[in-house]
This record gives C-alpha cells, structure tokens and sequence, in this order.
C-alpha cells in the first residue's frame, strides 16, 4: 500500500494550503475576514478532500473525494483571481499559485482514473 504522503498529487496540494497561508496570514482583518477565509478554506480543502478519499473502504468513494478536492481547486483559483484584480497579491506570489494549481490539475485526473486500478497500491 502506498503512504498518502508519497503520492505526488497530495504533496502538491498540501503545498497550495501553506502558500495561500503564508500569503493571507498577512492580509488586513477585513481581507482575511472576506476573501481570506475564502481563499484559505478552499486550498485547504484540496488535500482534504484527497486524504479523506484515500481512507475510505471503496474506490468510488476515494473518486468522490478526489473530484470535491478538483472543485476546491478550482474555487481557489477563482479566489485567486479575485485577489490579483484586488491588489492582494503580489505578481510572483499569483504567479507560484498559479503554477502549483496546473500542476496538480495535470496530477490529479491521472490519479483518479488510476484510483481502484492497481489494487496492491491501495489506491
């Protein structure tokens, strides 16, 4: 069975939540309080969403889990955007989430079509 932790898809997503930390930790109280929380509950509930798919019993289960988290993907890169055209971000830092956002894209569809195929992987 292969750890959660070495499967690239989540390294991935575990690195968006603590960039869009670092970055919305920062902000101003009334930054925080709209779209921070926002911003901060999606990118975390990308790597969420795949471990708690990882440790379900059945295979459609863990899909599931994997589409909630590219739907958390995909609501944080609207919230990215959102804070770009909002002076929140700087260049480099929409630019680093941005790039870290199409690479678990390009991860994660692999990963589900692969969930229930090798069943000594475990996933």
């Amino acid at each position: 069975m292969i750890k959660l932790e070495y499967l690239e898809v989540y390294k991935v997503s575990m690195e968006i939540g603590e960039i869009v930390w670092s970055i919305t930790e920062r902000w101003n109280f009334y930054q925080k309080d709209t779209l921070g929380k926002q911003l901060t509950r999606a990118a975390d509930s990308i790597a969420l969403n795949i471990s708690e798919g990882y440790g379900r019993f059945h295979y459609a289960e863990n899909r599931n889990f994997c589409w909630y988290s590219r739907g958390s993907a995909f609501e944080t890169a609207t919230c990215v955007q959102k804070a770009k055209k909002r002076n929140m971000l700087t260049e480099e830092e929409c630019d680093t989430l941005k790039s870290k956002l199409l690479l678990y894209f390009k991860l994660v569809n692999p990963y589900i079509k692969s969930i229930g195929k090798n069943k000594t992987s475990g996933t």
